[in-house]
């Protein structure tokens, strides 16, 4: 089955069809829904729909723990390391 525009590929779908799915094999699975994503596709945005989309009926389910994680991984600010994060006279 093909998906929608939050999940193209049907991955986060058929996640939450397995049964006895683990937490590592959801985050293998999240991995590749990230990366195909298409470029300048804000994935902070269409992670907060999936959450909305499957955490009601799937509280305690291992995708939606790890939708969680990288919904709060992607909200944290990133800072650059190195002489590109320093101020400059």
């Amino acid at each position: 089955m093909k998906g929608d525009g939050n999940d193209p590929k049907g991955l986060i779908f058929e996640a939450y069809r397995i049964e006895g799915i683990t937490e590592g094999e959801c985050r293998s699975i999240f991995l590749d829904w990230a990366l195909s994503l298409p470029d300048g596709q804000d994935a902070r945005e269409l992670i907060n729909a999936l959450i909305q989309q499957y955490s009601d009926e799937n509280v305690d389910h291992p995708m939606t723990k790890v939708l969680l994680a990288g919904q709060e991984a992607s909200s944290k600010p990133r800072r650059r390391g190195g002489w590109r994060s320093r101020e400059r006279d």
